[in-house]
C-alpha cells in the first residue's frame, strides 16, 4: 500500500510538473581533477549535515608515502580521514584528500595538483576562504611545510605530524641552499599559527625534525603549539586527530 502511494504522488508531481527535492549527496565522494593534461583522482569530505546556507571551513589532507598511488580512496584510510569515520562531529569541516602518485612526494605536480583540487572544492561547495587550514602526516608533513611556504598566505593555520623538512638529503630540500633550512621557513611563517605533533621514539622520521622547527618558530616570535609524545613511533596521526584541544584550536583560526 505505501508503494502505491508512493508512485501514484511521484506519477502526481510529474504530471503537475513539479519535482522531488533531493537531499546533497554527502560522505566522501570521489571527484577528479585535471592538471598538465593528465586527470588526477580525490576525494572530498561532505559532513553529513552539511549545509549550502552555510559558509564551511576547508581542509586539506595530505597522506603519508604508504597511501601514495592513483585510486584516490587510500589517502581517507589513515590519519583525518579514519579520525572522521570514528568521530565525524568533532570535525566539522569539508576536507579535501588529495593523493600523491607512487614514488613521488608532495612537491612540485603533486603540490600542483593538491592546490588544484582544493580551488575546485572551493569553487563546487560553500566555503569559507578565510578558514583554510592545511594538515599531513609524515611525507604529509613535509608537504605541509612545502605549501605551506609557497602558499604561506592561504591557509589559516597548519598542523605538521610526525613531518619533517630536510630528511638527510633523500628528499628535495625546497628551501634550496639556505645554509639553516628551519630558520629560514620558520622566518616565512612567522605570522602563521602552527601547531606540531611528533612521536619521541619515531624510527621513521627523527623527532629532531620536529623539535628544530618547533624551536625555530619559537624564535622568532611565531605561534606554534609543540605536542611531543612519549614512548609513541611513527604513528602520532591517530593521537593528533584525536584531541580535542588541538581540533578546537584549529577552527579557531581565520585569516
Amino acid at each position: 500500500m505505501k508503494i502505491l502511494i508512493s508512485l501514484l504522488l511521484a506519477g502526481m508531481l510529474a504530471l503537475s510538473g513539479c519535482t522531488t527535492i533531493t537531499q546533497n549527496e554527502t560522505g566522501f565522494l570521489d571527484r577528479t581533477i585535471s592538471v598538465a593534461g593528465e586527470e588526477h583522482r580525490y576525494q572530498v569530505y561532505l559532513p553529513a549535515n552539511y549545509d549550502p546556507g552555510m559558509r564551511w571551513p576547508v581542509i586539506l589532507f595530505l597522506h603519508g608515502a604508504g597511501e601514495r598511488g592513483q585510486d584516490g580512496l587510500a589517502p581517507t584510510h589513515v590519519g583525518l580521514g579514519r579520525a572522521i569515520r570514528f568521530d565525524w562531529e568533532s570535525w566539522p569541516a569539508i576536507v579535501v584528500f588529495p593523493q600523491v602518485p607512487a614514488g613521488e612526494s608532495w612537491q612540485g605536480t603533486s603540490a600542483d595538483v593538491a592546490i588544484a583540487a582544493l580551488d575546485k572544492t572551493l569553487n563546487e561547495f560553500s566555503t569559507d576562504p578565510n578558514r583554510q587550514y592545511l594538515t599531513g602526516l609524515s611525507l604529509g608533513g613535509n608537504g605541509t611545510w612545502y605549501l605551506g611556504y609557497h602558499h604561506t598566505e592561504r591557509f589559516a593555520a597548519l598542523v605538521a605530524v610526525c613531518g619533517f623538512v630536510d630528511l638527510d638529503g633523500r628528499f628535495p630540500n625546497f628551501l634550496g641552499s639556505s645554509a639553516n633550512s628551519f630558520a629560514a621557513l620558520a622566518e616565512d611563517l612567522v605570522n602563521k599559527p602552527v601547531w606540531i605533533v611528533h612521536g619521541d621514539a619515531d624510527v621513521v622520521v627523527p623527532v629532531e625534525q620536529s623539535r628544530n622547527m618547533a624551536e625555530a618558530l619559537k624564535a622568532v616570535g611565531a605561534e606554534v603549539h609543540y605536542s611531543e609524545l612519549p614512548g609513541i613511533n611513527h604513528n602520532s596521526w591517530d593521537a593528533a586527530y584525536s584531541d580535542g584541544e588541538l581540533i578546537s584550536w584549529l577552527f579557531e583560526q581565520r585569516l
